[in-house]
Protein backbone atom coordinates (compact mmCIF):
# COMPACT_ATOMS: atom_id res chain seq x y z
CA UNK A 1 0.00 0.00 0.00
CA UNK A 2 2.74 2.72 1.02
CA UNK A 3 4.45 1.59 -2.16
CA UNK A 4 1.43 2.04 -4.17
CA UNK A 5 1.15 5.53 -2.39
CA UNK A 6 4.83 6.51 -3.04
CA UNK A 7 4.46 5.30 -6.82
CA UNK A 8 1.19 7.93 -7.49
CA UNK A 9 3.27 10.53 -5.87
CA UNK A 10 5.86 10.64 -7.55
CA UNK A 11 6.85 13.54 -10.34
CA UNK A 12 6.20 12.58 -14.27
CA UNK A 13 9.53 14.57 -14.37
CA UNK A 14 12.25 15.58 -12.22
CA UNK A 15 15.16 18.16 -13.25
CA UNK A 16 17.70 18.34 -10.67
CA UNK A 17 20.61 20.82 -11.41
CA UNK A 18 20.47 21.10 -14.87
CA UNK A 19 22.99 23.08 -16.82
CA UNK A 20 23.49 23.62 -20.18
CA UNK A 21 26.19 25.59 -21.96
CA UNK A 22 27.49 25.80 -25.65
CA UNK A 23 30.39 25.43 -26.87
CA UNK A 24 30.24 29.12 -27.80
CA UNK A 25 30.06 29.56 -23.99
CA UNK A 26 26.29 30.72 -24.07
CA UNK A 27 25.13 29.43 -20.97
CA UNK A 28 21.62 28.13 -22.13
CA UNK A 29 20.45 26.83 -18.63
CA UNK A 30 21.80 27.90 -15.06
CA UNK A 31 20.87 25.07 -12.47
CA UNK A 32 17.87 24.45 -13.32
CA UNK A 33 15.75 22.40 -10.15
CA UNK A 34 11.66 21.24 -11.15
CA UNK A 35 9.69 18.96 -10.79
CA UNK A 36 6.60 18.15 -12.82
CA UNK A 37 3.29 16.24 -11.37
CA UNK A 38 1.65 13.62 -13.58
CA UNK A 39 -1.60 14.93 -14.92
CA UNK A 40 -1.01 18.63 -14.84
CA UNK A 41 -0.99 21.34 -17.83
CA UNK A 42 2.41 23.24 -16.50
CA UNK A 43 3.29 26.58 -18.76
CA UNK A 44 6.98 27.45 -19.16
CA UNK A 45 7.06 30.98 -19.51
CA UNK A 46 9.27 33.35 -20.55
CA UNK A 47 10.51 35.84 -23.71
CA UNK A 48 12.31 34.98 -26.58
CA UNK A 49 15.72 33.35 -26.25
CA UNK A 50 15.29 32.98 -22.36
CA UNK A 51 16.04 29.12 -22.60
CA UNK A 52 12.63 27.24 -22.44
CA UNK A 53 13.40 25.26 -26.09
CA UNK A 54 16.62 24.22 -24.69
CA UNK A 55 15.24 23.10 -21.39
CA UNK A 56 12.77 21.09 -23.12
CA UNK A 57 15.29 19.61 -25.98
CA UNK A 58 16.88 18.41 -22.73
CA UNK A 59 14.54 16.48 -21.12
CA UNK A 60 13.26 15.28 -24.76
CA UNK A 61 17.03 13.90 -24.88
CA UNK A 62 17.72 15.91 -28.07
CA UNK A 63 19.95 17.80 -26.17
CA UNK A 64 22.71 16.93 -23.77
CA UNK A 65 23.11 19.04 -20.55
CA UNK A 66 26.51 19.59 -19.23
CA UNK A 67 25.69 18.99 -16.19
CA UNK A 68 22.55 17.86 -14.04
CA UNK A 69 19.87 15.12 -14.15
CA UNK A 70 16.56 13.99 -15.80
CA UNK A 71 13.84 11.78 -14.92
CA UNK A 72 11.28 11.00 -16.85
CA UNK A 73 8.62 8.59 -15.02
CA UNK A 74 11.71 7.24 -13.12
CA UNK A 75 13.97 6.69 -16.20
CA UNK A 76 17.38 8.76 -16.20
CA UNK A 77 17.17 10.69 -19.78
CA UNK A 78 20.79 9.79 -20.41
CA UNK A 79 21.71 6.04 -19.19
CA UNK A 80 17.96 5.15 -20.15
CA UNK A 81 17.17 7.29 -23.13
CA UNK A 82 14.83 4.90 -24.97
CA UNK A 83 12.34 3.56 -22.20
CA UNK A 84 12.45 7.87 -20.99
CA UNK A 85 11.79 8.79 -24.42
CA UNK A 86 9.02 6.83 -25.26
CA UNK A 87 7.05 8.13 -22.22
CA UNK A 88 7.89 11.65 -24.40
CA UNK A 89 5.50 13.19 -27.31
CA UNK A 90 7.25 16.16 -28.51
CA UNK A 91 5.32 18.92 -30.76
CA UNK A 92 8.37 21.32 -31.73
CA UNK A 93 8.21 24.68 -32.64
CA UNK A 94 9.57 24.00 -36.35
CA UNK A 95 6.89 22.55 -39.14
CA UNK A 96 9.67 19.54 -40.08
CA UNK A 97 7.80 16.42 -41.31
CA UNK A 98 7.92 14.41 -45.22
CA UNK A 99 6.19 16.76 -46.93
CA UNK A 100 5.82 13.74 -49.42
CA UNK A 101 4.12 11.37 -46.80
CA UNK A 102 0.37 10.90 -46.72
CA UNK A 103 -0.95 12.42 -43.29
CA UNK A 104 -1.73 8.52 -42.77
CA UNK A 105 1.69 7.06 -43.92
CA UNK A 106 3.34 9.79 -41.60
CA UNK A 107 1.51 8.96 -37.96
CA UNK A 108 1.13 5.55 -38.59
CA UNK A 109 5.49 5.53 -38.94
CA UNK A 110 6.21 7.53 -35.54
CA UNK A 111 4.41 5.25 -34.14
CA UNK A 112 6.37 2.42 -35.95
CA UNK A 113 9.57 4.54 -34.57
CA UNK A 114 8.61 3.51 -30.73
CA UNK A 115 8.52 -0.20 -31.46
CA UNK A 116 4.47 -0.32 -31.19
CA UNK A 117 2.33 -2.65 -32.95
CA UNK A 118 -0.57 -1.28 -35.27
CA UNK A 119 -3.64 0.55 -33.86
CA UNK A 120 -5.01 1.94 -36.55
CA UNK A 121 -8.19 2.65 -34.27
CA UNK A 122 -5.96 4.45 -32.09
CA UNK A 123 -4.42 6.75 -35.00
CA UNK A 124 -7.92 7.15 -36.26
CA UNK A 125 -9.39 8.53 -32.52
CA UNK A 126 -6.03 10.92 -32.79
CA UNK A 127 -6.64 12.43 -36.60
CA UNK A 128 -10.45 12.34 -36.18
CA UNK A 129 -9.66 14.55 -32.65
CA UNK A 130 -7.62 16.82 -34.79
CA UNK A 131 -10.24 17.74 -37.52
CA UNK A 132 -7.58 15.69 -39.98
CA UNK A 133 -9.75 12.49 -40.44
CA UNK A 134 -10.84 13.89 -43.69
CA UNK A 135 -7.13 15.16 -44.46
CA UNK A 136 -5.78 11.28 -43.54
CA UNK A 137 -4.63 10.28 -47.38
CA UNK A 138 -3.63 13.77 -48.27
CA UNK A 139 0.00 14.74 -48.99
CA UNK A 140 1.28 16.87 -45.99
CA UNK A 141 2.90 19.35 -48.51
CA UNK A 142 -0.69 20.15 -49.77
CA UNK A 143 -2.18 21.38 -46.70
CA UNK A 144 -2.45 24.77 -44.92
CA UNK A 145 0.45 25.63 -42.23
CA UNK A 146 -2.40 25.03 -39.43
CA UNK A 147 -2.98 21.73 -40.58
CA UNK A 148 0.69 21.04 -40.46
CA UNK A 149 0.72 21.78 -37.22
CA UNK A 150 -1.76 19.46 -36.65
CA UNK A 151 -0.21 16.90 -38.37
CA UNK A 152 2.98 17.06 -35.87
CA UNK A 153 0.54 16.95 -33.03
CA UNK A 154 -0.64 13.76 -34.43
CA UNK A 155 2.34 12.38 -34.82
CA UNK A 156 3.34 13.54 -31.17
CA UNK A 157 0.30 11.45 -30.12
CA UNK A 158 0.63 8.15 -32.32
CA UNK A 159 2.61 6.25 -29.35
CA UNK A 160 0.22 7.44 -26.29
CA UNK A 161 2.59 9.52 -24.34
CA UNK A 162 2.10 9.82 -20.88
CA UNK A 163 3.75 13.35 -21.60
CA UNK A 164 3.10 15.62 -24.48
CA UNK A 165 5.68 18.43 -24.69
CA UNK A 166 4.77 21.82 -26.73
CA UNK A 167 7.03 24.08 -27.75
CA UNK A 168 5.24 27.56 -28.62
CA UNK A 169 2.13 25.55 -29.59
CA UNK A 170 0.64 28.31 -30.85
CA UNK A 171 2.82 31.11 -32.43
CA UNK A 172 1.91 31.70 -35.86
CA UNK A 173 -1.28 30.10 -35.73
CA UNK A 174 -5.19 31.74 -36.58
CA UNK A 175 -7.33 31.64 -33.47
CA UNK A 176 -9.50 28.46 -34.20
CA UNK A 177 -7.04 26.72 -34.49
CA UNK A 178 -5.72 27.74 -31.25
CA UNK A 179 -8.95 27.40 -29.32
CA UNK A 180 -9.05 23.63 -31.06
CA UNK A 181 -5.55 22.99 -29.30
CA UNK A 182 -6.73 24.25 -26.17
CA UNK A 183 -9.41 21.88 -26.34
CA UNK A 184 -7.10 19.01 -27.16
CA UNK A 185 -4.97 19.67 -24.35
CA UNK A 186 -7.88 19.90 -21.72
CA UNK A 187 -8.94 16.65 -22.98
CA UNK A 188 -5.53 14.74 -23.12
CA UNK A 189 -5.32 16.19 -19.57
CA UNK A 190 -8.67 14.57 -18.68
CA UNK A 191 -7.26 11.01 -19.46
CA UNK A 192 -3.92 11.63 -17.25
CA UNK A 193 -1.27 12.61 -19.81
CA UNK A 194 1.11 15.35 -18.17
CA UNK A 195 1.49 18.15 -20.65
CA UNK A 196 4.05 21.24 -20.61
CA UNK A 197 3.86 23.91 -23.12
CA UNK A 198 6.42 26.81 -23.49
CA UNK A 199 4.34 30.21 -24.58
CA UNK A 200 5.59 33.87 -24.07
CA UNK A 201 1.74 34.16 -24.98
CA UNK A 202 0.97 35.42 -21.32
CA UNK A 203 -3.11 34.58 -22.30
CA UNK A 204 -2.14 30.63 -23.23
CA UNK A 205 -1.11 30.22 -19.57
CA UNK A 206 -3.45 32.12 -18.50
CA UNK A 207 -5.95 29.99 -19.88
CA UNK A 208 -4.42 26.76 -19.97
CA UNK A 209 -2.16 26.06 -17.27
CA UNK A 210 -2.04 25.02 -13.06
CA UNK A 211 1.13 25.58 -12.50
CA UNK A 212 3.95 28.53 -14.50
CA UNK A 213 7.71 28.25 -14.34
CA UNK A 214 8.74 31.72 -15.52
CA UNK A 215 12.31 31.35 -17.29
CA UNK A 216 14.42 34.12 -18.10
CA UNK A 217 18.16 33.99 -19.05
CA UNK A 218 18.26 30.51 -18.40
CA UNK A 219 16.92 30.87 -14.66
CA UNK A 220 13.74 29.28 -13.60
CA UNK A 221 13.02 32.60 -11.77
CA UNK A 222 9.46 31.31 -10.13
CA UNK A 223 7.01 27.97 -10.09
CA UNK A 224 3.99 29.11 -8.63
CA UNK A 225 0.14 27.97 -8.68
CA UNK A 226 -1.20 30.04 -11.13
CA UNK A 227 -3.93 31.43 -8.69
CA UNK A 228 -1.41 31.68 -5.55
CA UNK A 229 1.23 33.69 -8.57
CA UNK A 230 -1.35 35.87 -9.40
CA UNK A 231 -2.95 36.75 -5.66
CA UNK A 232 0.74 36.78 -4.35
CA UNK A 233 2.11 39.02 -7.30
CA UNK A 234 -0.70 40.40 -8.82
CA UNK A 235 -1.21 44.40 -7.24
CA UNK A 236 -4.54 45.51 -7.72
CA UNK A 237 -5.78 49.80 -8.24
CA UNK A 238 -8.17 51.45 -6.88
CA UNK A 239 -9.49 54.73 -8.34
CA UNK A 240 -11.67 57.15 -6.75
CA UNK A 241 -13.34 59.43 -9.03
CA UNK A 242 -13.53 62.69 -6.42
CA UNK A 243 -16.70 65.50 -6.47
CA UNK A 244 -14.50 68.38 -6.30
CA UNK A 245 -10.94 68.08 -8.14
CA UNK A 246 -7.79 68.34 -5.48
CA UNK A 247 -4.09 70.05 -6.09
CA UNK A 248 -2.03 67.79 -3.70
CA UNK A 249 -2.82 64.72 -1.67
CA UNK A 250 -4.11 65.95 1.99
CA UNK A 251 -1.65 65.28 4.70
CA UNK A 252 -3.95 63.07 7.07
CA UNK A 253 -3.44 60.27 3.70
CA UNK A 254 0.41 60.23 3.16
CA UNK A 255 0.34 56.51 4.67
CA UNK A 256 -1.27 55.28 2.07
CA UNK A 257 0.78 56.40 -0.74
CA UNK A 258 -1.95 57.98 -3.30
CA UNK A 259 -1.28 59.27 -6.41
CA UNK A 260 -3.46 62.16 -8.28
CA UNK A 261 -4.26 61.32 -11.62
CA UNK A 262 -6.52 62.67 -14.07
CA UNK A 263 -6.29 66.84 -13.55
CA UNK A 264 -6.87 65.96 -9.87
CA UNK A 265 -10.37 65.00 -10.39
CA UNK A 266 -9.14 61.01 -9.57
CA UNK A 267 -7.23 59.69 -6.39
CA UNK A 268 -5.44 56.17 -6.85
CA UNK A 269 -4.22 53.98 -4.34
CA UNK A 270 -2.38 50.60 -5.52
CA UNK A 271 -1.91 48.06 -3.37
CA UNK A 272 -0.95 44.11 -3.08
CA UNK A 273 -3.82 41.79 -3.59
CA UNK A 274 -3.04 40.12 -0.23
CA UNK A 275 -3.85 43.27 1.32
CA UNK A 276 -7.23 44.63 0.36
CA UNK A 277 -9.25 43.18 3.12
CA UNK A 278 -7.60 45.48 5.86
CA UNK A 279 -6.49 48.32 3.55
CA UNK A 280 -9.19 49.79 1.66
CA UNK A 281 -12.05 49.80 4.83
CA UNK A 282 -9.49 51.64 6.19
CA UNK A 283 -8.41 54.04 3.99
CA UNK A 284 -12.61 55.07 3.00
CA UNK A 285 -13.26 56.05 6.41
CA UNK A 286 -10.42 58.37 6.74
CA UNK A 287 -11.58 59.70 3.76
CA UNK A 288 -14.58 60.26 5.60
CA UNK A 289 -13.33 61.68 8.35
CA UNK A 290 -11.51 64.07 6.62
CA UNK A 291 -14.79 64.79 4.36
CA UNK A 292 -13.22 63.92 0.92
CA UNK A 293 -16.06 63.29 -1.35
CA UNK A 294 -16.25 60.81 -3.78
CA UNK A 295 -18.69 59.99 -6.76
CA UNK A 296 -17.42 56.78 -7.99
CA UNK A 297 -14.70 53.94 -7.44
CA UNK A 298 -13.56 51.16 -9.24
CA UNK A 299 -10.96 48.50 -8.97
CA UNK A 300 -8.48 46.64 -11.46
CA UNK A 301 -6.34 43.70 -11.26
CA UNK A 302 -2.85 43.27 -12.13
CA UNK A 303 -2.93 40.47 -15.02
CA UNK A 304 -0.23 38.03 -15.46
CA UNK A 305 1.03 39.66 -18.16
CA UNK A 306 1.55 42.60 -15.13
CA UNK A 307 3.40 39.71 -13.22
CA UNK A 308 5.28 38.55 -15.76
CA UNK A 309 6.99 41.97 -17.08
CA UNK A 310 7.30 42.96 -13.04
CA UNK A 311 8.95 39.95 -12.54
CA UNK A 312 11.95 39.70 -15.81
CA UNK A 313 12.14 43.49 -15.22
CA UNK A 314 13.45 42.86 -11.47
CA UNK A 315 15.90 40.05 -12.64
CA UNK A 316 17.44 42.79 -15.79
Amino acid sequence: MDRAAHVEAAPAISIAGLAKTYASGLQALKRVDLEIRRGEIFALLGPNGAGKTTLISVVCGIVTPTAGRVLVEGHDIVRDYRAARSKIGLVPQELHTDMFESVWGTVRFSRGLFGLPPDAAHLERVLRDLSLWEKRNDKIMTLSGGMKRRVLIAKALAHEPEILFLDEPTAGVDVELRRDMWALVRRLRERGVTIILTTHYIEEAEEMADRIGVVSKGELIVVEEKTTLMKKLGKKQLTLHLEAPMTAVPAGLAEWNLVLANGGTELEYTFLASEERAAIPALLRRLGDLGVAYKDLNTHQSSLEDIFVTLVSERA
